[in-house]
Formats: C-alpha cells, sequence, structure tokens
C-alpha cells in the first residue's frame, strides 16, 4: 500500500513538474516575441514581407469585417509571410486598426501565430484630393492628426507594430495630387524619434518614409536637397520603392528584345526580358545607396514596393508594353524573393490581393490587378506551387477554397502570355 501511495505521490509530482515545464516554454515563447524588435525581422529571410489591402469592393466604403482579414492574414501566414505593410490611419478608413485587431485576436486564438505590422501613416500637402489649387510647399492640417493615431495604434500594439512609415510615395514629384516636400517628412520623423527618446513610443520601433527610389536620393539631382540628406539621417532604414513594371512603358530601353535575342523562342525572349527587368530594380537600389553613401550614411535599406500587375488595359497590355500576364508575374515574384532574400533586404510585395477600388471605373486597370490572389481568392500562377503543397488546405476567401487561376492549366495561361516588342522598335516610337 505504501509503495502505491509513493507510487501516486510520484506521478503527481511528475505531472506537476511537467505542466510548470509546458507553461514554461509557452511563456519564453510569447516573452520572446514580444521582444523581437524590427531590427530583428527586417532583411530576415525567415520573416517575408508583403504590402496588404482587404478590400474587397469598388469602394472603401465597405470596409472588410474583422472576420474577412482574419482569414486574409491565415492565408498569407500560409505563406510563409510575417511582415504586413498598412497604408493610413485615417478616422474614416479603419482597415489599418482592424487588421491589428485581427492579429491580435489570431494571436490569442493560436499561440503559434506570429505577425508583424509596418504601419503607415498617410501625409499630403495643402487641399490634397479637393478641387482646390494644391500647395505642395504647405502640408495638410490632417496630418498631425494621421501621426497620433499612428502613435497611438503603435502603443497598443507594441508586439505588432514594429515600424513606423511616416508616407507613402510623399515626396515623389510625379504624385502631382498630393505630395510634399522633403522637410514636411522630415518634421514629423523627428517628432517620432524624440517620442522614443521621450519613452512614449517603443525605444525598439523603427521610424521611416516609404517612397519612390528618386526620392531616396537614386534619381534626378533635384531631389539631392539638405532636408533630404537630413531625412536619410534621421529615419532608422530607408524604405524604397521600384517598378520596373511601370518602366516598361516610361523607361523601357531595358524591356525591349534587343538585337541578339530576336532568333531565341518566345519563352526565351519573355524570360530574359525578366531578369533585365530585375537587374532594373538592382540598379535602382544600388542609386540610393550610392547617394546615401556620398553624404557619409549607412544604414539598411530595404523595398517597401514593388510588385507586376496581371491585367491592363492600357500602357502595359497588348496596345502597350506588352508587359502583362500572371507567367510575368511569377517570374518576377521568384526572381525578386530570390536576390532580396538572398542579400538580406526585406521586401514588402506589391500585393497580396486584388483591389477593385484602385481604379474603380476601369476593371481592366492594371492597378486592379498587382495582388497573388484575386479578390474570390483565386491562387495566381506565381504561388500556384503553393496550392500544390497543400498549404491552403482549410482556408478560404470569401467562403471560397483556394484554387488555381485558369484551373491551373499552364497551357491556357501561356495564351494569354504576350513577347516583348524589339528594342528597335521602341526605339523608333519613343
Amino acid at each position: 500500500m505504501k509503495s502505491k501511495v509513493n507510487l501516486l505521490v510520484i506521478t503527481i509530482v511528475s505531472i506537476f513538474i511537467w505542466s510548470c515545464n509546458q507553461i514554461s516554454k509557452e511563456e519564453k515563447e510569447m516573452q520572446t516575441r514580444q521582444k523581437v524588435t524590427a531590427k530583428d525581422i527586417l532583411g530576415n529571410p525567415d520573416y517575408l514581407a508583403i504590402s496588404y489591402g482587404g478590400y474587397r469592393e469598388k469602394s472603401r466604403d465597405s470596409q472588410p469585417t474583422v472576420k474577412e482579414l482574419k482569414d486574409d492574414l491565415k492565408l498569407l501566414s500560409a505563406m510563409g509571410i510575417k511582415i504586413l505593410r498598412t497604408y493610413n490611419v485615417q478616422p474614416n478608413l479603419p482597415h489599418a486598426s482592424n487588421v491589428l485587431k485581427a492579429i491580435d485576436e489570431l494571436k490569442k486564438e493560436d499561440s503559434n501565430f506570429e505577425m508583424y505590422v509596418m504601419l503607415g501613416a498617410w501625409i499630403d500637402c495643402l487641399n490634397a484630393w479637393t478641387d482646390q489649387p494644391v500647395n505642395h510647399d504647405i502640408e495638410s492640417p490632417n496630418n498631425a492628426g494621421e501621426i497620433d493615431r499612428a502613435v497611438a495604434l503603435a502603443n497598443q500594439y507594441p508586439d505588432i507594430v514594429k515600424v513606423i512609415a511616416v508616407g507613402n510615395e510623399a515626396m515623389v514629384k510625379w504624385a502631382t495630387s498630393y505630395y510634399v516636400q522633403p522637410n514636411v517628412i522630415l518634421k514629423w520623423v523627428k517628432y517620432l524619434q524624440s517620442l522614443k527618446k521621450e519613452g512614449k513610443l517603443s525605444k525598439e520601433l523603427w521610424i521611416t518614409s516609404s517612397d519612390d527610389f528618386a526620392s531616396w536620393g537614386g534619381g534626378d539631382n533635384l531631389y539631392h536637397v539638405k532636408d533630404l540628406e537630413d531625412l536619410i539621417k534621421s529615419v532608422d532604414y530607408i524604405s524604397m520603392h521600384t517598378y520596373p513594371y511601370h518602366n516598361t512603358h516610361y523607361n523601357p530601353e531595358f524591356w525591349g528584345v534587343p538585337q541578339s535575342e530576336e532568333n531565341l523562342s518566345s519563352k526565351q525572349k519573355i524570360d530574359a526580358a525578366m531578369k533585365r527587368a530585375i537587374e532594373f530594380s538592382k540598379r535602382q537600389y544600388d542609386s540610393v545607396y550610392k547617394y546615401m553613401k556620398s553624404i557619409g550614411v549607412h544604414k539598411p535599406i530595404h523595398i517597401g514596393e514593388t510588385g507586376w500587375a496581371t491585367v491592363s488595359s492600357g500602357f502595359y497590355g497588348s496596345n502597350g508594353s506588352k508587359a502583362t500576364d500572371e507567367y510575368k508575374q511569377g517570374l518576377y515574384y521568384n526572381l525578386m524573393r530570390e536576390w532580396t532574400n538572398s542579400e538580406r533586404i526585406s521586401c514588402f510585395y506589391f500585393e497580396a490581393f486584388n483591389e477593385k477600388w484602385k481604379d474603380a471605373e476601369h476593371p481592366n486597370g492594371s492597378e486592379n490587378h498587382f495582388g497573388l490572389f484575386t479578390i474570390d481568392g483565386k491562387a495566381k500562377y506565381p504561388i500556384w506551387d503553393l496550392v500544390d503543397k497543400n498549404v491552403f488546405i482549410g482556408l478560404s476567401r470569401n467562403g471560397q477554397p483556394i484554387t488555381k487561376t485558369y484551373e491551373g492549366d499552364i497551357n491556357a495561361l501561356m495564351k494569354d502570355v504576350l513577347v516583348p516588342p524589339a528594342l528597335s522598335e521602341i526605339m523608333v516610337n519613343r
């Protein structure tokens, strides 16, 4: 009897010690994740990044529900995505705050769920998006509230928000509807950095602005001003955009098939053109690096946006540069991930899902079709392999299981693929 009692005591004590160890492991995992910083995840190929908007309808007045956002986040997590980029925290557009809420709920439901956010604060100039004349030298009075909301969310979700980006393509001169001068972005970056010093924001939170490569000094000399130098010195890292896709129309010399390749097969011509597209992005990246180095600064440069559309009725389609289809998107996505992962550059690929509000009046406008998924959740060619690997089993979008576009028929897909024009033809038309 005594031996049985001793055995029971030993068993109970063992179970208790085991359960304590399990709790300890879970607590340690949670503590580790709370301590994960931007420095740990940016440039880390184990933390793939993507730009994310969950809008399903033609207007952002129709906000996705938290449930819909959670469905999207589960799909992205299954792809290995662990960092999202959002764009604004405007009061009538609760998308970003709902994304944070959705991540928070998913983490509570599953301790293994891991997702972080680069939180965008939209910045624009006086009278932007109104019928009044815009003034690019004066900022919108709405900017202060946007920054305050970003700060509040960063403090509410410190385990999720790891970066605040001040503005999106807010300095580049072609953004004629709303761009501001660099001194405006510099003002708000310095403000956020001061909040970190005062303990009003986490000292580990990184501050940047996400803008075209030219705005970071990689293009025309007109951007090389003292305020930009000070901005580069003030941010924690540079978030630059690069879009060879758009440049197939605006700067197409890299895109056209050179005479030396005219005897290649159609597929070989396309494959070669996509490799040149990646080299185009690399040159833009290097141009920003060289400018940064020229002013005596050395800090990380990551890609805040790049992508490739799959439908275009405009400049990039059959009557234009012939750049647009899923096959080319697949090549670009894989080549871009290969390059950036190998160089430990974070790439916030644009974008996760198609969003038809971006060019609502033109359903076949390219801006609506940059997603790796269609609106109804079909996986485009770049991620067909993930469907084959069954990573989306049990997951859905809008109640639909994840299937492949073109029903997975590569031959059907290739019928929509166009060969880039000859370089000689491009030069004659320019």
